[in-house]
């Protein structure tokens, strides 16, 4: 039951993010949670929101994040993994741990205290604002720091969705191998068909199953990557005490794999949970200072660069040698 204090705060969240999805469904170059999470930036902002609303913000942004993964579970099929090939999953894999890997240790090196560039790490490792909320309860409280995460995330897999199709085109890779390295760099699902797809029907196919099988591996890609953010504060079961809708995401992953669910229940379940995610941003936008984004972000944006980079090299190499 919702309490009555909360009410007003859901109804803004709702209003400015159900208007993000509205915006990015008519102009498709918009991303619903990136403009979400902006609209409410510009708002938390730029206008006055009343102190009664803090609580029912507070809820929103916590609540409907930890919510929206219970749909968008239903996208997730371990048996993508079969099809991409022994040697791709294996690339993918050392990829993927490299990256988190880098994260823990770049943060720690550059004595970087915000718990944004684990977040951006784990974005960037496996599917970018998904990715983010399935980990972020995990690593943080601070909703300016999902925030800011969450910006830098689809900056740059933004960036890269436009850049890298360009770039590739002098790289003396076959089209397959074009398809692995877009699938397995990109950060959101979206970026990756907008990417590979301008290069064509073929390189699109490859990409996106490569992409599909680093997001069926978010599950144990968080349960190792809060082993390397806790390493050495708690015993291995401390590790394994996920939450209960990180639990519930895992088990609807693993029906989801096993069983012949209807392609239109998995459309719309996906629809639900990006409806829903994007409430949630707009209502952490609403938390998030401008004057926090810019002292933050630019070290935010470097370190998300850094670790893109890295991770397109390592399968810039796997491409080129293997």
């Amino acid at each position: 039951m919702i309490a009555k204090v909360h009410v007003k705060g859901i109804l803004l969240s709702l209003l400015i993010g159900l208007s993000a999805y509205v915006l990015s469904s008519a102009y498709t170059f918009f991303n619903s949670i990136l403009l979400g999470l902006v609209m409410g930036m510009v708002i938390g902002n730029f206008v006055r929101v009343p102190t009664a609303y803090g609580s029912g913000i507070t809820f929103t942004s916590g609540k409907l994040l930890e919510f929206s993964l219970l749909f968008l579970a239903f996208g997730i099929s371990y048996t993508s993994v079969s099809k991409i090939g022994l040697m791709s999953f294996t690339c993918i894999i050392i990829t993927i741990v490299v990256v988190l890997v880098l994260t823990i240790a770049l943060s720690r090196k550059l004595n970087f205290s915000d718990s944004s560039c684990h977040l951006i790490g784990f974005g960037t490792a496996i599917c970018g604002s998904s990715a983010i909320a399935a980990v972020s309860s995990s690593v943080t409280k601070n909703k300016e720091d999902i925030g800011i995460s969450l910006a830098v995330v689809n900056l740059l897999g933004a960036i890269g969705m436009i850049s890298l199709p360009i770039l590739l085109t002098y790289v003396p890779v076959s089209m397959v191998k074009s398809g692995f390295i877009i699938g397995g760099s990109l950060h959101s699902v979206g970026n990756v068909a907008g990417a590979a797809y301008t290069m064509g029907d073929e390189i699109g196919q490859t990409a996106i199953t490569i992409k599909l099988a680093r997001v069926a591996l978010l599950s144990p890609a968080l349960i190792f990557f809060r082993y390397l953010v806790n390493k050495g504060t708690s015993n291995w079961k401390e590790h394994f005490r996920l939450p209960w809708y990180v639990w519930s995401f895992i088990g609807i992953s693993i029906l989801t794999s096993v069983l012949d669910i209807p392609a239109d229940m998995i459309s719309t379940s996906e629809t639900i949970g990006k409806v829903i995610l994007t409430v949630a941003m707009a209502a952490i936008g609403l938390k998030v200072s401008f004057r926090t984004l810019y002292q933050s972000g630019k070290k935010a944006v470097l370190i998300g660069m850094v670790i893109f980079l890295i991770q397109l090299a390592l399968l810039l190499l796997f491409a080129l040698f293997l």
